[in-house]
């Protein structure tokens, strides 16, 4: 597939830093979730500190996650960007990957970007073959589709639900969504038309990486569907 998008190579953003929400306590389920929830960041592997920092921002207590018991206290989880065939391996090594489908499938909200988008699809195009997905997103996504790490750039990605002009996506050797399930709602495309963010009830996916530009609304969304889940 070509790319006829409006894009620049990948450098180091300066876009500002959007404002933390304001919030109020709200029901999940069976507990409150605090108007500061608490949303772990999957610590194996990737860009964690990057993604804890955008959390915080959005005004969210951000703790990194690293085994099971950990998981009974978030209220929802963030699948960092990094080797998506890496971060499986060790989510089996640590003992992470069916407490993770246990988690996921029970309702816990989880937004992935980049590997961690690939991590959330049910399936993958141009992956290994013994390569795990925690899955969800009913969605192919064809791994490492934009092409080496040469091949990097930024683009600009209107998103649906998200205000205040387009986002910034930077693009870092990125999966792209091949196709989606009747449950799986596309959130944004480049100007060719590709898929690159996609929403399923409480599961958010984008192919590119929010938490290095400075601008959080990607992450004010998620804390929002953490908040408001049920």
């Amino acid at each position: 597939m070509s790319r006829a998008v409006w894009a620049r190579p990948w450098s180091a953003s300066t876009a500002t830093p959007s404002p933390s929400p304001s919030a109020t306590p709200t029901a999940a389920g069976n507990r409150t979730v605090s108007a500061i929830p608490t949303i772990g960041v999957l610590a194996l592997q990737g860009d964690v500190r990057e993604h804890l920092a955008a959390l915080t921002a959005a005004g969210a207590q951000a703790v990194p996650v690293r085994r099971p018991a950990e998981l009974a206290g978030i209220d929802g989880l963030v699948i960092p960007g990094g080797e998506s065939t890496t971060m499986s391996k060790l989510a089996v090594i640590f003992g992470m990957l069916e407490p993770l489908r246990e988690r996921v499938a029970a309702g816990m909200p989880a937004y992935g970007s980049c590997a961690g988008m690939i991590m959330l699809a049910d399936k993958i195009l141009d992956g290994r073959d013994d390569q795990e997905t925690i899955g969800g997103i009913d969605m192919i996504v064809r791994r490492n589709a934009f092409g080496r790490q040469n091949e990097s750039f930024e683009a600009a990605v209107e998103i649906t639900g998200i205000g205040g002009g387009p986002v910034e996506g930077v693009f870092i050797r990125a999966p792209w969504v091949e196709s989606t399930g009747e449950r799986t709602e596309v959130l944004a495309r480049l100007e060719d038309g590709t898929v690159v963010a996609v929403r399923s009830g409480n599961l958010l996916a984008t192919s590119f990486h929010p938490e290095l530009t400075g601008d959080h609304r990607v992450h004010e969304l998620f804390v929002d569907m953490v908040r408001t889940a049920g």
